[in-house]
């Protein structure tokens, strides 16, 4: 992002900052697409969704890798609500380019046809007065008009491509303040909620928050860039989710370089998932899926994945040493939040 060229910067701040560019992108490109929005609405589209370093990155690219999904890519940037009129005029001029590892430093490689979540920029240009707040993220349910205009929108993505697949493959984290829109969009979609033992994933985002605050603060356009995608989940611009009522539940009493922070949204995120998700939704455990391939083939079953290739990057647990937490009621709520969350994803499975 912050090797981008001048020009990049500014073709990126046109089709995902301003709003009239974007809707015009989105309303030329539907009027591109010739197959019916209503064929895809039964159709086994996966949708993964949980709070950030979750596993949900590795998740989403092993069902990608199997062929059977379409997804937007770093090729579809960055006119994401125009991927048929934006792969037409980028045909001859869009360079493939050595894959890096992203800028979150966790062994995970990227080139342009690398699956990402991207689709969240539909949710905000389309319904951000909704959710998005100067200080926090809350849920909303979308409206009829907007709902289908989604599934418009996933049907243009799936149209977007050579040979045209029927199921869609979204990994949006963001989608969790979402999720029974998106069940009533798709009745038939496979809805995954990774989760990871709470004092591990704290410290991930700990870490990865004090990582993006670094890195913004050397480049403005690191941080405009992440909140044009809607990624608040941390550096400067962070802004929490927050579940209580029309979203004001009170905020954590700890500061955001205190894992205690991290733990406290860790057991706001999933203590409100447990309660809200929809029934049919399936909870995954992260360290069960780096136990062995059961986890994964059962899941890939479940989707009906027929074909499953072999896929380089694997579910490994981090070695990095958790940081404890000085917090002993907040520690045993977590643990709490996790062992009823454990069994009821194995349940599922």
């Amino acid at each position: 992002m912050a090797a981008y060229s001048f020009l990049d910067q500014l073709l990126h701040r046109l089709a995902l900052q301003a709003v009239p560019i974007a809707e015009l992108s989105f309303d030329i490109d539907q009027r591109m697409v010739g197959t019916d929005p209503k064929d895809i609405v039964g159709e086994r589209h996966v949708f993964v969704s949980g709070l950030a370093r979750a596993g949900t990155t590795v998740l989403m690219r092993h069902f990608h890798a199997t062929g059977a999904y379409r997804s937007l890519t770093y090729r579809d940037m960055p006119f994401v609500l125009a991927p048929n009129l934006w792969r037409k005029l980028a045909r001859s001029s869009k360079r493939d380019v050595a894959a890096a590892e992203r800028a979150h430093g966790d062994r995970i490689f990227v080139d342009v046809d690398s699956p990402e979540s991207l689709d969240e920029v539909f949710w905000r240009i389309f319904a951000g007065e909704e959710y998005i707040e100067k200080t926090h993220l809350k849920p909303h349910s979308p409206d009829p008009e907007t709902t289908w205009k989604y599934v418009c929108y996933v049907n243009a993505i799936l149209n977007a491509q050579d040979t045209r697949l029927p199921r869609y493959l979204s990994k949006n984290n963001n989608n969790i303040l979402r999720l029974n829109g998106i069940r009533g969009a798709f009745p038939q979609a496979l809805i995954l909620i990774p989760f990871r033992d709470p004092l591990s994933h704290a410290g991930s985002l700990l870490r990865q928050h004090r990582n993006f605050v670094e890195m913004q603060a050397e480049s403005r356009f690191v941080r405009s860039y992440m909140t044009w995608l809607v990624h608040h989940e941390f550096g400067h611009d962070h802004r929490p989710f927050r579940f209580g009522e029309d979203g004001r539940s009170v905020p954590s009493s700890y500061g955001t370089n205190a894992i205690e922070y991290w733990v406290d949204m860790w057991c706001a995120t999933y203590g409100w998932l447990e309660r809200s998700a929809p029934e049919d939704a399936i909870f995954v455990c992260y360290e069960d899926l780096c136990g062995g391939m059961e986890v994964w083939t059962r899941l890939a079953t479940i989707a009906g994945i027929t074909t499953v290739r072999e896929e380089d990057e694997t579910f490994r647990l981090s070695n990095v040493r958790v940081e404890p937490t000085n917090d002993l009621d907040l520690a045993e709520q977590a643990s709490a939040i996790y062992a009823r969350l454990v069994d009821r994803g194995r349940a599922a499975l």
